[in-house]
């Protein structure tokens, strides 16, 4: 009988062999060892029960084929997880494969090519390949040795820094390599600010939108679109690029004409006085920033503050959604030109939603959007936010970033001459000098720096004081209240304009002084102050006499911050060519030097100097007009004249007449006697 039919009866596939003498345990002896043939060299791979009869093709191949250790290793770690399949296995695979690690990379990977991987004989599963570290390698590509982990974690914290700066020049005066003006996406989201004050939980509570619910909206930096606001869809505003100069680029947001038709009715519903005619515009446009921003004015002085914010964000979001590909929030080179009515519209979106942001108690966030309108259009600064910036910059206690701002604008913008800057920037120095992280000569140079600022401060706007004191429920002492260099003869004898400056200063940070120790550091500089003036120190003479000169009258930009800020003390002094004129919320006091795109189509205006009688026809015929067929240019004016009185004196002709062929009946009279009797 052959060997495979005898296979066939025993059941047994080729290559499953019962087992041998030697397994059983039983010595089979010279004869049948001779039979079995030489016994496999030590390191080789067992012969193993196979299942799969395509495995035995290689099997022949790969017998004298020596084990690596790393073989070695998964086969035992097999075994054990195939027997056992416990957590202690795990921790000896983990302790076999790093001393595997240990060795060469070259080598490892040469045996990994020559030896493929096979199924250990317990198992029938496929070995899972172990996944091996790489070495850490420097940017230069070098291997880093064990030695060198130093360095590797000086790295990472280098890494982890987003400013990339080290510890030490974090705490100098003027610590940022990035642009001045830099916004970071981040620091534009206020939930990022409130959770860094009260916690995720705190802010977003139930707020947080479930998977399945959510829609697609589309991303955006400025602010979060919410569920309850209506679908986006294009509203017709577009960005353009103007040119590109000195590495500066210039947009302009631009209206298509199905747009302007919106906006034209929106100046008609603005006309009518009637905030009823701007909702159902909005019903019919949800997205038209002007109507939003003419809303949220009257919510607002409604006191509904959440609808006024919420339309704020709206409009943000449409303006959002019209940015060109190229234009950059971070960048602080994109400009937008003030000039153009098209562009107002975002200016003025940022600067109240930077008002609602800081009385919402998010002073970061709203510094941030303040960079922003800031870098839009630095030089000319329509909104002129250089007279907020130090006030959130303060509230923020990003005392470093104003002192940069200072030193590197003060050479070309002369920022010591505005009282806010005077005047904070020392404030910024002396909180700088009462942290006690810094080194002790940071802190020396701080507390100097902040002495001398102050003092020019004073000689420059003594009338901000005595003001400020009051605010600060502070009663001075006996030698500052009676001296006149700081009475009330100062704040007479400024000019309204410089007024206007020092009032919005004092309404706006009169809270920050309040601080006793801010109160103590500056007592001393006061009495300093007053003794230059009795010593008749020159600079006393010179800020007196930079005052009668400059102030005079103040720009149209301070104006229009004044009323956006809406400061009372600020507010009572502007001037009467401003106060005396209409001030719209979506566009308060425009240049005068705008640049039109688009004119509104002329209205047909009835004329003033029209007649009684000509009014009471138009009463009772709304298109009735005697002067409209008459409109004539050139040299039919005179005979247009002359038909207009012809027509007027036809039409008197007519109405005397009319007048005379009226004839008055007398009621019909019943001349029966005898129902003259009494009612039954």
């Amino acid at each position: 009988m052959s060997r495979r039919a005898l296979r066939r009866l025993r059941g047994e596939q080729r290559g499953q062999e019962g087992p041998g003498l030697g397994q059983l345990g039983i010595d089979p002896g010279p004869e049948r060892a001779r039979e079995a043939g030489p016994p496999p060299p030590p390191g080789s791979r067992p012969r193993a029960a196979v299942s799969n009869r395509f495995e035995l093709i290689l099997a022949e191949e790969l017998e004298d084929e020596p084990l690596t250790e790393e073989e070695r290793v998964g086969i035992r770690l097999s075994n054990q997880d195939t027997a056992g399949g416990n957590k202690e296995g795990n921790k000896e695979r983990k302790k076999e494969g790093a001393v595997a690690e240990d060795r060469d990379d070259g080598q490892r990977e040469g045996e990994e090519a020559e030896q493929p991987d096979q199924t250990p004989a317990s198992s029938n599963k496929p070995r899972k390949k172990k996944k091996k570290r790489k070495t850490k390698k420097t940017s230069a590509g070098d291997t880093v040795e064990d030695n060198d982990l130093e360095d590797i974690d000086s790295l990472l914290e280098r890494l982890e820094d987003p400013s990339g700066l080290s510890p030490q020049s974090q705490g100098g005066l003027i610590t940022d390599s990035r642009p001045l003006l830099y916004v970071e996406h981040r620091n534009l989201n206020p939930e990022n600010e409130l959770k860094r004050y009260f916690g995720a939980r705190a802010v977003l509570g139930d707020q947080r939108p479930r998977q399945r619910q959510r829609q697609y909206v589309r991303s955006t930096w400025l602010t979060a679109p919410k569920n309850t606001w209506p679908r986006y869809s294009k509203t017709g505003i577009a960005m353009r690029l103007v040119d590109t100069r000195r590495g500066v680029q210039h947009f302009t947001f631009e209206h298509h004409r199905e747009y302007q038709q919106v906006q034209f009715k929106f100046l008609d519903a603005v006309e009518s006085m009637d905030p009823n005619n701007i909702v159902l515009l909005l019903q019919m446009n949800p997205y038209h920033v002007d109507s939003l921003l003419q809303l949220s004015d009257v919510c607002r002085m409604q006191e509904d503050q959440e609808m006024a914010r919420d339309l704020i964000e709206r409009a943000l979001y449409s303006l959002e959604c019209a940015f060109h590909p190229v234009f950059s929030l971070t960048s602080g080179t994109c400009r937008l030109d003030y000039r153009r009515p098209e562009n107002r519209a975002f200016f003025l979106a940022l600067f109240k939603h930077l008002t609602f942001l800081e009385k919402r108690g998010c002073p970061r966030t709203a510094l941030e959007f303040c960079k922003l309108i800031l870098s839009l259009d630095p030089e000319n600064d329509p909104l002129c936010v250089l007279l907020l910036i130090d006030f959130l910059s303060l509230r923020a206690r990003e005392y470093t970033f104003l002192t940069r701002l200072f030193q590197e604008w003060e050479s070309h913008r002369n920022l010591s001459q505005l009282p806010n800057f005077a005047f904070s920037v020392p404030l910024a120095y002396f909180f700088l000098s009462q942290q006690e992280e810094r080194p002790e000569l940071e802190r020396s140079q701080a507390r100097e720096r902040a002495a001398r600022l102050i003092q020019l401060a004073l000689i420059m706007f003594p009338s901000v004081l005595m003001p400020l004191l009051d605010h600060c429920s502070v009663q001075p002492d006996a030698r500052v209240a009676s001296h006149p260099f700081f009475g009330l003869n100062a704040q007479i004898s400024q000019s309204p304009a410089l007024n206007q400056l020092t009032s919005l200063y004092v309404g706006r940070t009169h809270a920050l002084w309040k601080d006793p120790a801010v109160m103590a550091w500056l007592e001393p500089q006061t009495h300093e102050v007053l003794r230059m003036v009795e010593a008749r120190d020159p600079l006393v003479q010179e800020a007196e006499h930079k005052r009668k000169i400059r102030y005079q009258s103040a720009p149209r930009n301070i104006y229009r911050h004044v009323i956006l800020s809406e400061m009372k003390e600020a507010t009572a002094a502007l001037p009467l060519e401003v106060t005396s004129q209409p001030v719209m919320g979506f566009d308060p006091l425009p240049p005068l030097d705008s640049i039109v795109s688009y004119t509104r189509p002329e209205r047909t205006s009835h004329p003033s100097n029209e007649s009684t009688l000509s009014l009471f026809f138009r009463s009772l015929l709304p298109n009735f007009n005697l002067q409209g067929d008459i409109r004539h240019d050139g040299d039919d004016e005179a005979g247009a004249g002359q038909d207009l009185n012809q027509g007027v004196n036809r039409l008197m002709a007519a109405m005397r007449d009319m007048l005379a062929n009226i004839q008055f009946q007398e009621p019909p009279r019943d001349d029966n006697p005898e129902g003259d009797g009494d009612w039954d």
